[in-house]
Order: structure tokens, then C-alpha cells, then sequence
């Protein structure tokens, strides 16, 4: 029986020299690939009381929807700024090499409700801090973060310290 680290394609010097890419779309490319990174995210989470699963854009969406499907719960999208049609709260966070800005719905999470977090990677984990701020400025709470992949040399869990955080591989390098 194949792990799910067996489906997952390292290119050596991407994007740069020294660079281990971990890409996601060779587990994406092969049905039982797929298949086992949703039920390995769904233990992850199977005894987490919920009320809403949110992703972010856009690998966030293609794991995290199908874990709001098999949950029976909605799911909410955070995206780039820009890109959502109706009101929305936003929040910036810091890159290597300036800054972006996320968003959500400003009625996607009413107050006091329980938000499991998802992406495919956390690598600097900036984005899905930022995630978790407008989560909490639209008044949930999120009670998990789940990510298919971790870059652990990267340190990204350091900015996660206060959530409850999850990944289903974890990678020693960068």
C-alpha cells in the first residue's frame, strides 16, 4: 500500500538552486493519491468539533473543499484581494520580498463559530497567519490548521504557536 509521500514529485533546483519543490499536482494527477491525502486530512480532523472549513486560494480550495463536503459543513473561500464580489474584510501580511493582502466575506464567518483552517503547505506559514487573523476580526475561532505538506526547516509552525496545528507529511529541509 502506498503512503502518501510516494505520490508526491520532488524537483530538485526548483525555483532555484538548492530548492526541494514538493508538488502537490502529481497527488492530484493519480485518483488513489488524491483519494488518500483527503482521508489522511480527514483523520487530521475527524474529532474536531466545527462549524466551518475555510481554505486558502487557491490549493487551500482543493483540499479543503472536499473536507467540508465529507464534513457536511459550508466552506469558505479566503482569497487574493480583488477577487470576492461582495463585501469583504481583508488583512496584509508580509513576503520575502514585500507584501499581499487577503480576503474573505465579510458575512463567510459569523461570531463564535469554530473554523478549521486548510492549505496543501505550510512553508513561512504567512498566509495562513493572516488567514487566521480574519478569521478571529470576523469573530470565529479556529479550533485546527491543517496543511497536506510542511516545510519544517522554514520554521512556519513558529508563527502558528497559539493554534492547533497539523500536517500529514512533513519535509525536514526547505
Amino acid at each position: 500500500m502506498k503512503k502518501l509521500e510516494d505520490y508526491v514529485r520532488t524537483i530538485p533546483d526548483f525555483p532555484e538552486p538548492g530548492i526541494m519543490f514538493r508538488d502537490v499536482t502529481s497527488i492530484l494527477q493519480d485518483a488513489d493519491g488524491f483519494q488518500l491525502a483527503i482521508n489522511s486530512l480527514l483523520e487530521l480532523v475527524k474529532d474536531v468539533p466545527c462549524d466551518v472549513i475555510a481554505g486558502t486560494e487557491s490549493r487551500g480550495f482543493i483540499f479543503g473543499a472536499p473536507l467540508a463536503y465529507a464534513m457536511k459543513k459550508p466552506f469558505a473561500l479566503i482569497r487574493k484581494k480583488g477577487k470576492l464580489p461582495c463585501k469583504t474584510v481583508s488583512t496584509s501580511y508580509e513576503l520575502e520580498y514585500g507584501s499581499a493582502e487577503i480576503e474573505m466575506h465579510a458575512d463567510a464567518i459569523t461570531p463564535g463559530q469554530k473554523v478549521i483552517l486548510v492549505d496543501d503547505l505550510i512553508a513561512t506559514g504567512g498566509t495562513i497567519e493572516a488567514a487566521a487573523r480574519l478569521v478571529e476580526q470576523l469573530g470565529g475561532e479556529v479550533v485546527k490548521i491543517v496543511f497536506l505538506m510542511e516545510l519544517a526547516g522554514l520554521h512556519g509552525r513558529d508563527k502558528l504557536a497559539k493554534y492547533d496545528v497539523a500536517s500529514v507529511i512533513s519535509y525536514e529541509g526547505k
